[in-house]
């Protein structure tokens, strides 16, 4: 069911805006009207991905990995670190120009400073945002609605003309791809590595 929502996600992405005829590896890539205003400023943006990466850095620090929620959360942490370092080093190979530099889709491999490809952010919070539909959704269908985070980042990155729509597709697929990977591990990757008292969590810890 999940992987059913996560391609709605996509399909709405791909048909948002002209981005139907354009150029770019899919055929897909055009530059939006610029618009940093309203509910697309970048500082909405931004305090999106910090909201995120606090909210799953403290839960995974507060509940541990002795309760689902708890699980759920450090899955999450390694969905994000994970999946970030794979968009890191796809932006590095791929050198791709944003809409903000170029009004042409095509142009990869342009230098350190081209960093399009993929969108670091909706990676990220697509990222952090599967591992709970993927042990929720199904019991629990509005935790899907959690899909909108990614889809709202997605269409603002693109309307600042911070990425193409190829660049966020590819990003949601990422963030998804490896969401999906780490919630069907055996046990969080990330909470293994560290010391014991991070799996049982400030709150069971301080419970008298």
């Amino acid at each position: 069911m999940y992987s059913k929502r996560l391609g709605l996600l996509l399909a709405i992405l791909l048909c948002s805006g002209p981005a139907l005829a354009g150029g770019g590896p899919f055929g897909i890539d055009s530059r939006l009207k610029y618009d940093n205003s309203g509910i697309w400023r970048r500082s909405n943006q931004t305090a999106l991905m910090y909201g995120t990466i606090a909210t799953v850095g403290v839960g995974a620090l507060a509940f541990g990995d002795h309760d689902k929620l708890g699980d759920t959360f450090w899955r999450s942490v390694d969905a994000m670190v994970i999946s970030s370092l794979g968009a890191e080093a796809m932006k590095y190979t791929f050198q791709r120009e944003r809409p903000s530099q170029t009004s042409n889709p095509n142009l990869f491999f342009r230098g350190t400073n081209a960093q399009s490809f993929p969108s670091g952010e909706v990676t990220a919070i697509s990222a952090a945002v599967t591992p709970f539909m993927v042990n929720y959704g199904p019991d629990h269908p509005l935790v899907y609605a959690l899909a909108l985070l990614p889809a709202y980042d997605a269409e603002a990155r693109m309307k600042t003309r911070s990425h193409w729509q190829s660049d966020v597709l590819v990003g949601a697929a990422l963030g998804a791809g490896v969401g999906i990977w780490a919630s069907r591990r055996s046990s969080p990757l990330i909470i293994g590595w560290l010391p014991g008292g991070f799996q049982v969590g400030f709150i069971h810890h301080f419970k008298p």
